[in-house]
């Protein structure tokens, strides 16, 4: 089953693979606890490289919309989820040598009754103003162990056979014509 959420340029440039050509991939962690200096609602933005990227997000991104932003260079090994109808999708990230501050982030949220959200976006190097994952991959961090020298989050999309459906919950004093 073809993944809708890889563009058209993705496709193309996954396909041939032009010289040159780089896919730069980027996690953001959000939660409500990640604050920045002032206060502010931050995220922890990594990608995977030697040096740090300047790139833009998408309108619709829950913090810092359509704005240019920082991913800090990160090593980390990533697994996608797969596509297949008869599996969980499931996201896998390993990251070794992990800094103090994602550390001590990550306790934070992990401590949390509110779950970390993780967003997949990848960039082509020659266009750093559009994710080319449109829109990007967004699950919950769902658990996470650690050793002295490796973390390895798993984050998907929940359980879909359990949401409400629909998601309103119709009482008479929110709909009054229901009373009779």
């Amino acid at each position: 089953m073809p993944d809708p959420t890889i563009s058209q340029a993705w496709k193309e440039a996954a396909a041939t693979a032009p010289a040159g050509e780089v896919m730069l991939h980027t996690l953001e962690f959000r939660h409500p606890n990640f604050i920045d200096e002032v206060g502010q609602p931050t995220a922890i933005r990594v990608v995977l490289g030697h040096a740090d990227l300047e790139a833009k997000l998408e309108v619709g991104a829950p913090l810092n919309p359509g704005e240019f932003v920082t991913f800090i260079a990160f090593s980390f090994g990533m697994t996608l989820p797969e596509t297949r109808i008869a599996s969980s999708p499931e996201l896998v990230i390993t990251m070794d040598n992990v800094s103090t501050e994602i550390e001590a982030n990550l306790a934070l949220g992990t401590a949390s009754p509110y779950k970390i959200e993780v967003t997949y976006r990848a960039y082509l190097a020659s266009d750093l103003t559009t994710p080319q994952n449109i829109p990007p991959l967004t699950m919950t961090l769902a658990g996470a162990s650690a050793t002295d020298q490796q973390v390895e989050a798993r984050a998907n999309f929940g359980d879909p056979a359990n949401l409400k459906f629909p998601d309103a919950t119709y009482t008479t004093t929110a709909y009054p014509g229901l009373a009779r």
